[in-house]
């Protein structure tokens, strides 16, 4: 879901990942409106990562899933693949272990 921020004539002239100020609401990306935008503004490219970044956490779900009930051994997938999820995997762990310890400091 993005937070959309309108103008004072109601039209959308911001898309935010997260809530930015006073945006509370939400639309979906495939939203006809929120397509409109992106087609007027041109910023396809920046929704369209969005969008895989989104893809890839669940295909590592899957594939976690995949291997947590046996249907695939995590060495049968390429050694490639194999050494980019684990890189992913390492970096969210750092990455979730810094925001705790931020959140316990303060």
């Amino acid at each position: 879901m993005l937070y959309v921020e309108r103008g004072s004539d109601g039209k959308i002239v911001a898309l935010h990942k997260t809530p930015v100020g006073t945006t509370t609401e939400q639309k979906h990306l495939m939203d006809e409106e929120v397509l409109g935008f992106l087609n007027e503004t041109g910023a396809w490219g920046e929704s369209l990562a969005f969008s895989d970044a989104a893809t890839v956490r669940v295909i590592e779900d899957l594939v976690d899933l995949l291997v947590k009930k046996n249907v695939i051994n995590f060495t049968e997938l390429p050694e490639q693949a194999q050494q980019r999820i684990k890189a992913r995997q390492s970096l969210r762990e750092r990455i979730s272990a810094n925001d705790l310890l931020v959140h316990d400091i303060i």
